[in-house]
């Protein structure tokens, strides 16, 4: 059975990780075929618009989408390509996990963490901003609702208990923002007396920050609203390597865009030494959420392997390989 699957080759660097990234794909021979559409510069050199509806299109008919590393233009259209790709298709669920690869950079070893960040509400949500007539005060809304906390909540104990994590830990600013973060820990309290096979603790932001870089160990899987979990994953990341590593998953109930999270790097591009293995590990996540498990799980274990060999490895991880040489060592390690 085939599935297609957009994908979107980004701007910077991004379609040249995206070539990378499917080339390893083919080798899994998954029977996946791929519908190419545009965003972001590339769309708008080509037609005029930073998200055409043509992209918008795809991704509504194949629920599926693979993305690279956008550019929004500075004063032009939207404030962020991916916080409205986010809005258009209510892509609620933000699942970041930081995962120990060998021969990193990393300060730690053996981390193994997943923050599911509330990807619609909060502070991203762009209503209510104002700047006053003589340039001294702005202000933003904040929303955060009953619906959005409980859903995001519960998809973060489900993905727990699927993938047989036992622990969920439950990020929030309560005792200050006691409306909002208020509300989002008191929805959240609520739906973890449902799972009472899962170990829940909860914890103020702040020192969440600083016991992720003290003990990271004492983390499973964190649930947070919008900027708090967009913070926290970016130094999740960091405990583990940096954002070369970094995949991110948005996922809601009829769409789902996978994607590296690292910017577009245009200082690198077009020199093939662009890191592909954060869009890799998207595309692992694409894997699962499609049901290829055992192809998600080959995937991973050849990233590592590949990894722990030194082999064609890019200037950031510390080699000399090119993005595609890095691809063809990870692909020629895709035994079952």
């Amino acid at each position: 059975m085939t599935q297609t699957i957009a994908v979107i080759r980004g701007d910077g660097i991004g379609p040249e990780i995206m070539d990378a990234t499917l080339h390893v794909l083919d080798k899994l021979n998954l029977g996946l075929t791929y519908d190419f559409v545009d965003a972001g510069l590339a769309a708008y050199e080509k037609q005029g618009e930073l998200l055409p509806a043509a992209t918008l299109a795809a991704i509504t008919k194949h629920r599926i989408a693979l993305k690279s590393p956008l550019t929004t233009p500075v004063g032009e259209g939207f404030s962020s390509i991916n916080v409205e790709l986010r809005k258009r298709f209510d892509l609620y669920a933000n699942v970041r996990p930081a995962i120990s690869f060998p021969n990193t950079k990393s300060r730690y070893q053996a981390i193994d963490l997943i923050t599911v960040r509330e990807n619609t509400e909060g502070a991203y949500i762009g209503e209510g901003q104002s700047l006053s007539a003589d340039g001294e005060t702005a202000l933003l809304t904040q929303k955060i609702t009953r619906k959005g906390s409980e859903r995001i909540v519960r998809y973060a104990f489900d993905l727990a208990r699927k993938i047989g994590r036992k622990k969920v830990t439950i990020v929030h600013k309560a005792n200050i923002l006691k409306s909002t973060s208020g509300l989002f820990l008191k929805v959240a309290r609520e739906v973890a007396a449902q799972y009472p096979d899962i170990q829940c603790n909860e914890m103020i932001v702040d020192n969440t920050c600083m016991q992720l870089v003290m003990k990271p160990e004492q983390f499973d899987v964190i649930v947070t609203t919008n900027l708090f979990g967009d913070i926290i994953s970016d130094l999740c990341a960091g405990l583990v390597g940096g954002l070369g590593l970094a995949p991110g998953a948005n996922i809601g109930a009829d769409a789902a865009i996978f994607e590296a999270v690292h910017g577009s790097a245009p200082d690198i591009a077009g020199k093939g030494i662009a890191n592909p293995c954060a869009l890799l590990l998207g595309a692992g996540q694409m894997l699962d959420h499609l049901g290829k498990v055992d192809e998600a799980r080959r995937l991973r274990n050849a990233i590592v392997k590949t990894m722990e060999a030194k082999d064609n490895l890019t200037p950031d991880l510390g080699g000399e390989g090119t993005t595609m040489s890095f691809a063809n060592a990870i692909a020629s390690r895709l035994s079952a």
